[in-house]
């Protein structure tokens, strides 16, 4: 592309031909700077497979986070992953102090009966002494920034979920090709 303009007190105004010429060059430059925006668009698919506390944040937080960045997302919940977008189940998410490796008791303390009961309670106090947003506030966050929850049909009706109690914004309906295909189509994929 050329940044010459012509000297119209040298050579003379340009003609029509040579305006023409201009006005195309222009257009395929701008063509080609469309285009190159466009692809740089990217997307990123998470699939959030467990309902536990402690893995109910990281699907979330990514998520977020990647959109905050620009990503287009999706995050596809299967399984007892969909009790995270569920309203009601979503307050009362469990951590499993039992196979654990990073809890602080051994696996036969952690087996006593009320000890997940503890370990939860003491999760949710850390998270809000660390004024971390909590479930509900990050799929809201989530939803505001674009990120786009879906929820497997599949399960919906295994362990049939009533779609009217999940959160406003959560699409219903999809099933493992829709995610399969989303995936395909993504720079990042995700299985949490």
């Amino acid at each position: 592309m050329s940044t010459e303009t012509p000297d119209a007190s040298a050579e003379g105004p340009p003609s029509r031909a040579e305006l023409a010429a201009r006005v195309d060059e222009l257009e395929d430059a701008l063509a080609a700077t469309t285009v190159e925006s466009e692809d740089d668009s990217r997307k990123m698919s998470i699939i959030a497979t467990k309902g536990t506390l402690d893995m109910a944040y990281p699907p979330l937080i990514l998520a977020s986070t990647a959109a905050a960045f620009g990503y287009e997302v999706t995050v596809f919940h299967t399984f007892w992953g969909l009790d995270i977008l569920h309203e009601e189940r979503s307050k009362d998410l469990k951590l499993s102090s039992v196979g654990n490796p990073n809890m602080p008791v051994p696996n036969a303390v952690a087996a006593l009966p009320g000890m997940d009961r503890v370990t939860t309670k003491l999760m949710e106090k850390r998270i809000a002494d660390n004024d971390t947003a909590t479930i509900a506030e990050l799929i809201e966050t989530s939803l505001d920034m674009g990120v786009e929850f879906q929820a497997c049909q599949m399960t919906i009706d295994l362990l049939d979920y009533d779609e009217d109690d999940f959160y406003d914004g959560v699409t219903t309906g999809v099933g493992a090709a829709t995610a399969l295909q989303d995936m395909a189509e993504a720079d990042i994929q995700l299985l949490v």
